[in-house]
């Protein structure tokens, strides 16, 4: 499901897409090459890159095979340059690619070259495929991970993969005010003015593009 690997066939879809009014995102490990990124930005509206064990790079080259983590930054650097809404996620996994000296790197990286607003999700790991005899990652790990990169100048993390936590909402990062209350990738509240801001201290907030309630599943009723 990595789409730089058909690189041709998305390229060739995401240009008919936007014909037709549609946006497209890539949920992507971010290794590609700046050219490639130029070349598809015009129609590539968002790109969730998603990190493992913090990008530490013998993590990479032990359990992906990856020389140098290198390429997937300087997409980044690209993707911000071209204007391309950028999430980034990390998969926090226990004992082999939890350190939060290794989070806090990534955090300050994210900080200093995509900027504050950034979103920043943390996931948790589950036991799959050659990796079932690592265990769950612990919610207090991914907690303590949160706070390293709040504390590292992120306004916008998230905790992933555990529905229900209360850092899978989206907090006012000014006055903390409850914002979007969510439960896996359902929306239970909207609570953004119209005008985008926080309806407590009249924050402004980056969201990306419009909410419409209309044709969206949710789990429950929304407020």
């Amino acid at each position: 499901t990595e789409p730089t690997i058909f690189f041709e066939y998305a390229y060739d879809t995401a240009v008919l897409a936007h014909k037709e009014g549609l946006f497209n995102t890539f949920v992507t490990n971010g290794y590609m090459t700046p050219e490639a990124v130029r070349k598809i930005a015009p129609y590539l509206d968002a790109a969730t890159v998603d990190f493992k064990g913090a990008g530490d790079p013998e993590f990479y080259r032990k359990f992906s095979s990856v020389p140098s983590v290198e390429p997937i930054y300087d997409s980044l650097i690209e993707m911000k340059k071209q204007g391309i809404h950028i999430e980034v996620t990390n998969l926090v996994v226990p004992d082999i690619g939890d350190s939060m000296d290794q989070l806090e790197e990534l955090a300050k990286w994210i900080y200093e070259n995509l900027g504050s607003d950034t979103p920043f999700h943390l996931l948790r790991f589950h036991p799959d495929y050659n990796l079932t005899t690592i265990r769950s990652t612990e919610i207090k790990t991914l907690e303590e991970a949160y706070e390293v990169s709040r504390r590292a100048g992120l306004n916008y993390v998230y905790i992933g993969n555990v529905p229900g936590h209360k850092y899978e909402n989206t907090y006012c990062p000014e006055c903390q005010e409850l914002l979007i209350k969510r439960y896996g990738f359902g929306i239970i509240k909207w609570n953004i003015t119209e005008d985008m801001r926080c309806p407590r201290c009249n924050a402004k907030i980056p969201i990306k593009g419009r909410f419409h309630r209309e044709g969206f599943a949710f789990p429950s009723p929304i407020i």
